[in-house]
């Protein structure tokens, strides 16, 4: 028996990534009722639209479905406390120390995974007493690691120092990556950019289109002195590589960000003064597809690439 699919009784070891702006109820249900975990992102939510959203979710789907929560935000106690009042079985955090919250959740019976970019935080979620975690390669989009492990690299080191289950992500949009990931040593998949182009996300038509029409090399990891991202080049990513040459201070970059700026691309639909967040994998985006019919294609994929495998 798989230790994903056990550990999230899910049909397939397949997580969406609780994506900020993109991974709303309506993506969660439509993922966890194509037999995957569908994760809602609480990362882009005031503490009430997420209260919202995990009600939606639970008229929307029987199955399985968990939360994300990046442990930076102000009022990370109150997102915490809806998650425990609304009987959520499943979190998923990141973005902070795994020994903040882990206990807490699993005094209240929930299954904790944490996101890591590195061996080192692998080994202390495992030590924080997460259920799984999830690593991370730098190809994925959006808020990433500081260490630039590519995914190829960062799976059969993390599979080697821990013994609980391991979800590899990062890079994989197709059943011929998962396939790749699980030989490496993960137990499971978590996909991101595969299903911000699907047709449930949340995210703006035309940055979905976007997404579509991106070709390998246009996106690119920077802000690295703040929090890494990566995003698809554009205007704003050009003045964030402008002002680069002027050897800029954190205050400079932070001034220039401003506020708001991935709502605005990514939501709004502003392509030109946006944050575009996407990953790499992008290049291999070339349709708009149902959250069904990407799992559907995945696990044909990954069947046929079964079988390639056992002839070599």
């Amino acid at each position: 028996m798989n230790s994903i699919k056990e550990l999230f009784k899910i049909e397939f070891p397949i997580i969406q990534g609780g994506m900020i702006w993109t991974s709303g109820y309506k993506l969660a249900s439509a993922v966890s009722n194509a037999g995957g975990l569908g994760l809602i992102g609480a990362g882009s939510m005031y503490p009430g639209v997420l209260r919202t959203h995990i009600q939606k979710c639970k008229a929307a789907t029987d199955k399985p479905f968990g939360v994300n929560v990046p442990m930076l935000y102000p009022n990370i106690e109150e997102i915490m406390d809806i998650i425990v009042e609304e009987e959520v079985k499943i979190v998923f955090t990141s973005a902070g120390n795994p020994k903040t919250w882990t206990a807490f959740l699993k005094e209240k019976g929930i299954t904790v995974v944490h996101v890591v970019s590195s061996t080192k935080f692998a080994l202390k979620a495992q030590d924080a007493g997460v259920d799984a975690v999830v690593a991370e390669g730098f190809e994925a989009g959006g808020h990433n690691g500081r260490e630039e492990s590519t995914t190829l690299t960062l799976i059969p080191m993390v599979r080697e120092q821990i013994q609980i289950p391991l979800i590899a992500a990062g890079g994989i949009a197709t059943g011929r990556g998962m396939m790749a990931a699980m030989v490496l040593g993960a137990d499971g998949v978590q996909v991101g950019s595969r299903f911000a182009a699907s047709s449930e996300a949340s995210l703006h038509p035309d940055f979905k289109q976007m997404i579509v029409e991106a070709k390998e090399g246009d996106t690119q990891l920077t802000l690295k002195e703040l929090a890494p991202v990566r995003m698809l080049k554009n205007k704003f990513y050009n003045d964030l590589a402008d002002l680069y040459t002027k050897n800029p201070t954190p205050d400079d970059l932070k001034l220039l960000l401003g506020r708001a700026r991935a709502k605005r691309g990514m939501f709004e639909g502003d392509l030109i003064e946006g944050e575009l967040e996407i990953g790499q994998i992008s290049g291999l985006i070339h349709e708009i597809k149902s959250a069904r019919q990407i799992i559907d294609d995945m696990m044909n994929e990954f069947a046929l690439a079964k079988q390639e495998v056992a002839s070599f």
